[in-house]
């Protein structure tokens, strides 16, 4: 069993996905007792086993359902109802089985531990997001300066990005202290698996980073997919309205069609 736990916590450091199936009510005979458990992974390859067969095909298919959706459900399977006993489900009993997601989380990497990244940090945490902050100076990037913050990365971009692991869940935030940082971020930045890519700055200094990175080869679609200038529209001005701004940007991206209507 602690190795089961331990593919959880697994899946949830790498970034990646699956369902965990847990039989929790029994009546009559069944394949499995309470307690039994199903590690389904995103790519439908399974751990453990809830009592194999059809039923457990079905579970796999509904896993993969509940996946999807990223919402915990509890199915009801009535292995005595005589389409089962066709199929080759035998037992004769009826269970419930509760499917929970396990997702890695959203993880927020911000670039440049100035003015902006300060409240930004906090609020992220507030949110619900895992930070990562990555600066250059180490007089900005210090546990001190952000102490909600899982990691604080002190070291040159170049070689930082190297070490970074970004997934589905990332939301990757640039406002390093000049163009030639956010450049050389943004360019990684589009070339990664990411949920959310956002630049802070002027019109100005947007255009004039996209129009350096098109000379570069980036395609028109992956600089289109960069939320720039950042944020949403509140009119802020301050650090913590700016920092606001792209908390609540990031959430609606977040949210994105599980919201309410406006």
């Amino acid at each position: 069993m602690q190795d089961f736990y331990e593919e959880v916590l697994k899946i949830k450091r790498e970034g990646k996905r699956a369902t965990l199936a847990t039989i929790i009510r029994t009546q009559g005979s069944t394949p499995r007792e309470v307690g039994a458990k199903m590690l389904v992974h995103e790519d439908g390859s399974i751990a453990g086993t809830i009592g194999g067969g059809r039923l457990e095909a079905t579970v796999i298919k509904e896993a993969m359902d509940t996946l999807a959706a990223e919402e915990p459900r509890t199915v009801h399977h009535d292995l005595t109802d005589p389409e089962a006993s066709e199929l080759g489900m035998i037992c004769g009993g009826t269970l419930d089985i509760y499917l929970e997601p396990i997702l890695s989380g959203p993880m927020v990497f911000l670039f440049g531990g100035g003015h902006v990244s300060l409240p930004l940090a906090r609020l992220s945490k507030m949110a619900g997001f895992r930070v990562t902050v990555i600066d250059d100076r180490p007089e900005f990037a210090n546990r001190e300066r952000f102490p909600e913050a899982e990691e604080v990365i002190a070291e040159g971009f170049p070689s930082a990005l190297k070490k970074l692991k970004p997934h589905r869940e990332s939301y990757l935030v640039i406002l390093t202290r000049g163009h030639a940082c956010d450049q050389e971020v943004l360019e990684w930045a589009v070339g990664v698996e990411a949920r959310y890519v956002g630049m802070i700055g002027s019109r100005k200094k947007v255009q004039t980073v996209f129009g350096n990175l098109r000379e570069k080869g980036v395609s028109a679609e992956k600089l289109n997919s960069v939320h720039s200038p950042i944020g949403m529209d509140i009119g802020a001005q301050t650090p913590e309205e700016i920092a606001v701004s792209i908390v609540a940007e990031m959430i609606r991206e977040r949210r994105k069609g599980k919201g309410r209507g406006v």
